[in-house]
């Protein structure tokens, strides 16, 4: 009810914050929704700090947004999943650029195999890069947002962390977790009188970009699998607008509410879509 509110809100509302000077950190830029996203921010005053561990991918997406107006781009090599050079980028950023104001948290890997399948490597891969990154770079960033009591967190997290999935028993666990650490940083900062740091938490379903490596929606007048620059100009509407949730499509927002909705209809509904079967058809191939 409240998220329903909170868009009501959003759609009536005439603020919308200014991008101008702000220096805006972007994990997983190199393609996709990271990408597409530095490339909606770029004419809009900020400075962009693209991470990636795809440097020629991060380089096209760097040469992309000065031709989309971008005046000040920095490019990174980091792999989010290795926690001492997440640190050792983020003390770069700070020296050569300025103290990070919002942090796009976008990197993120789906396996899509079943849970017997899943080697422990795979989960802590996962676990790594989906969530351990996030802290690692909250960790980093959050104290001189606290500081000055001003930033923005903003987590790519998915509908499959508010859902259980078919072939994605690691995904969405991390995915879980991402939405319960920013609930708890958002809870966190109010209490601490730090109401000047936003978050903005990103639930989408699925998105075409190498992530998704094929999937088809089985319904997809009902569960739409998103163009990722739709996606990227909903992420950047929503980050203007200050929405704590961001979660798309609308029929996500039923399946979500657990406590009204029992888990027997879910399962239904997730063969009525044919979601195991575009499952197997986009991650069972060898």
């Amino acid at each position: 009810i409240l998220l329903i509110i909170e868009n009501m809100f959003c759609i009536f509302t005439l603020r919308k914050r200014c991008f101008a000077g702000e220096i805006v950190l972007i994990t997983g830029s190199a393609n996709g929704i990271g990408r597409q996203v530095a490339l909606k921010l770029a004419p809009l005053g900020v400075t962009l700090v693209l991470w990636d561990i795809d440097d020629e991918g991060n380089k096209e997406t760097s040469r992309l947004a000065q031709q989309n107006g971008a005046s000040r781009v920095f490019v990174y090599h980091c792999d989010c999943s290795n926690r001492e050079e997440v640190y050792e980028q983020a003390e770069k950023v700070k020296k050569e650029v300025g103290d990070v104001t919002i942090l796009i948290n976008n990197a993120g890997i789906l396996i899509g195999k079943k849970f017997f399948e899943l080697t422990d490597e795979d989960f802590e891969r996962t676990f790594k890069i989906n969530f351990f990154a996030q802290i690692w770079t909250c960790k980093a960033f959050l104290p001189a947002m606290v500081a000055c009591n001003r930033g923005h967190l903003v987590s790519t997290a998915s509908g499959a962390g508010l859902l259980g999935l078919y072939r994605a028993i690691d995904y969405c666990a991390s995915k879980s977790a991402v939405i319960g650490l920013m609930e708890g940083i958002n809870s966190e900062m109010y209490h601490e009188g730090k109401c000047g740091i936003k978050t903005t938490i990103i639930c989408p379903y699925f998105i075409s970009t190498r992530l998704a490596k094929g999937f088809k929606s089985g319904k997809p007048w009902l569960f739409p699998v998103y163009d990722p620059e739709y996606a990227a100009s909903r992420i950047v509407d929503a980050i203007k607008k200050e929405k704590f949730y961001l979660i798309m499509p609308p029929a996500v927002y039923i399946l979500g509410f657990k406590i009204f909705v029992p888990r027997i209809f879910v399962l239904l509904f997730e063969s009525y879509l044919k979601f195991p079967q575009s499952m197997d058809e986009a991650f069972g191939r060898k």
